[in-house]
C-alpha cells in the first residue's frame, strides 16, 4: 500500500467538519466535482471540460513543500458526511495578506456548509495574516453571502478571468482585517 505523504498544515475543525490537509487520494472525487460544469464555471481556474491529470495537477500544486497557496479539504467522514465536500484555500500574498477561495459540491449548496468551512478558516488564521481578500463571480450572490457572513466587508467590483467561461467575468471584491 503507498503512504502519502502531507506537510505539516493545519487540520481545524469545525461544528459539521473537518479542513484537513488536500491529499493525492482526493483526485478521484476533486475530478467529478471539477468536471461539474457548475462548479467550475463559478471559479477562475477550473476548466471545463476537464482535461485528464487536472486534479492530480491541482492537488501537486497545493501539497509541494515550496508552495504559497494552501489547500484544505471539506471532509465530514467523522461527522457521518461526504469525504470531500468542497474545498478552501488561502493564497498567501505579501504584506500578511492571503486571499481565499472555496468551492462546495452542488448537492451541498444551501447547506451552510461554505459559510462554516470560512468563518472557521478565518477564526484559525493558519497563515498568521492580517488581512484576508476574497472576490466572488456576480452572477453568484450566495458565494458573496458566505464572505459577508464572515464579517467580510464589500471592498468594489472588478473583473477576473474564468477558464471555463474562457471569458472575463464581473466580481465583488471583499476584504477582512484580521489584525
Amino acid at each position: 500500500m503507498k503512504q502519502e505523504t502531507i506537510l505539516a498544515q493545519a487540520v481545524i475543525e469545525t461544528p459539521r467538519m473537518f479542513l484537513r490537509p488536500m491529499r493525492p487520494s482526493d483526485a478521484g472525487l476533486l475530478a467529478m466535482y471539477h468536471a461539474d460544469k457548475r462548479v467550475a464555471e463559478m471559479t477562475t481556474s477550473i476548466p471545463h471540460p476537464l482535461p485528464p491529470g487536472a486534479a492530480e495537477s491541482f492537488i501537486a500544486n497545493y501539497i509541494k513543500p515550496d508552495r504559497t497557496s494552501f489547500a484544505w479539504v471539506m471532509d465530514a467522514t467523522e461527522f457521518g458526511g461526504s469525504e470531500v465536500m468542497g474545498v478552501i484555500t488561502l493564497d498567501q500574498m505579501d504584506r500578511d495578506q492571503s486571499e481565499i477561495g472555496y468551492w462546495v459540491a452542488p448537492a451541498m449548496w444551501n447547506t451552510g456548509f461554505a459559510s462554516e468551512a470560512v468563518q472557521a478558516m478565518v477564526d484559525a488564521n493558519p497563515l498568521r495574516n492580517k488581512t484576508v481578500f476574497g472576490s466572488v463571480f456576480q452572477d453568484n450572490p450566495g458565494s458573496a453571502r458566505v464572505l459577508t457572513n464572515a464579517g467580510f466587508d464589500y471592498l468594489g467590483d472588478a473583473e477576473a478571468f474564468s477558464v471555463a467561461r474562457n471569458a472575463k467575468v464581473a466580481t465583488w471584491t471583499y476584504l477582512k482585517r484580521l489584525a
